[in-house]
């Protein structure tokens, strides 16, 4: 076990560091290019579309955060994000890893498992954490670039520290595509700051119950919590696109107002396919599992004007999720439905 902690830890910090200088890179190549775009920008019409999208935004919502370090701050940022680290590991041994044995570490072939779900809540994840982390620190007073370096640090670091026990874990391993849509979710959040401090593209998250979860609770949840992790029947992941992307500056339209193209799957009883019996020895409904792919409006609650702190926290957090709308769908089945709200 203290091997095991000890790897988890030395993973941690190095991904960390490795972000860390990767961001720096970055963060020094796009200050090049910036300077540089600068001199041309009305000459180059995409470099125009960069510019005027992050100038729309500063101009809409102007600075909100401290420009000095808050100490005050910056120390509940910390016991925050490290109480919230604790916790959740805490609460993932007691749903997965506490059912299973450890092992030595090894790999995991799980690209086709769920149909590709878990892939994208992985990529949603770390997106979210690293965008957390980033406001947290913006928060404490933390300048704009080291925020963002250390705010995708840790959130790509926690997401590698579940991979690697995973890799300890003789019901899992470590997953080579699971740690792509890590990479993949975290750097979404950073190049849009990079080019915009702003996240005109978000992905966002919804959840129905699904009638499957009670045909295999010990895998789908046997509660209402353990059922939004566990059962990816019931869960949808978005891409929210906000109308400034498409709109020029003076358009008289709700810039909080977004298209939404949504992906989920349905009667999925098994990772990998549908078993015929559960747990316990029931024969279970044959099911065909398919694709899902819907088309929805969406808000985002950061485009909307406040001048209330309370407000914009509360915006910032329910940001995360996919407001319901009607909404079309069309699955690989090759049927077309629509959906008066979907959740």
């Amino acid at each position: 076990m203290k091997n095991i902690f000890t790897s988890v830890l030395i993973t941690f910090i190095s991904s960390g560091i490795s972000f860390v200088s990767l961001a720096q890179q970055i963060q020094v190549k796009n200050d090049s290019i910036n300077k540089k775009s600068s001199l041309t920008i009305h000459d180059q019409d995409s470099t125009k579309k960069v510019f005027r999208l992050k100038t729309a935004y500063l101009e809409m919502f102007p600075e909100k955060y401290p420009q000095n370090i808050k100490t005050g701050r910056l120390a509940t940022t910390i016991t925050l994000e490290g109480s919230l680290f604790v916790a959740s590991l805490v609460g993932l041994n007691d749903l997965w890893y506490s059912k299973y044995s450890r092992s030595k570490f090894h790999l995991f072939n799980d690209s086709h498992e769920w149909l590709q779900m878990d892939k994208i809540g992985h990529a949603y994840t770390a997106s979210a954490i690293s965008s957390f982390c980033y406001q947290s620190f913006r928060w404490s007073g933390v300048k704009p670039n080291t925020s963002l370096i250390y705010g995708c640090a840790v959130g790509l670091g926690y997401m590698t520290t579940i991979e690697v026990l995973d890799g300890y874990s003789s019901g899992w391993g470590f997953s080579v595509s699971d740690m792509t849509a890590n990479i993949a979710g975290t750097s979404f959040f950073l190049a849009q700051q990079l080019l915009w401090q702003h996240q005109y593209m978000k992905l966002k998250f919804s959840y129905h119950p699904s009638v499957y979860a009670q045909y295999r609770p010990e895998a789908l949840g046997d509660n209402a919590s353990q059922r939004i992790l566990k059962d990816y029947n019931g869960q949808t992941y978005w891409l929210s696109l906000g109308s400034s992307i498409f709109l020029p500056k003076k358009a008289n339209f709700p810039r909080w107002l977004c298209i939404s193209f949504g992906y989920g799957a349905d009667a999925m009883l098994g990772g990998f396919s549908n078993p015929e019996v559960n747990e316990k020895g029931t024969h279970l409904p044959d099911y065909e599992r398919y694709r899902q792919y819907y088309l929805s409006l969406d808000v985002d609650f950061t485009m909307i004007k406040t001048k209330s702190k309370f407000l914009r926290m509360v915006f910032m957090a329910v940001n995360a999720l996919k407001v319901p709308f009607p909404t079309l769908e069309y699955n690989s089945k090759g049927q077309f439905k629509f959906h008066y709200l979907y959740f």
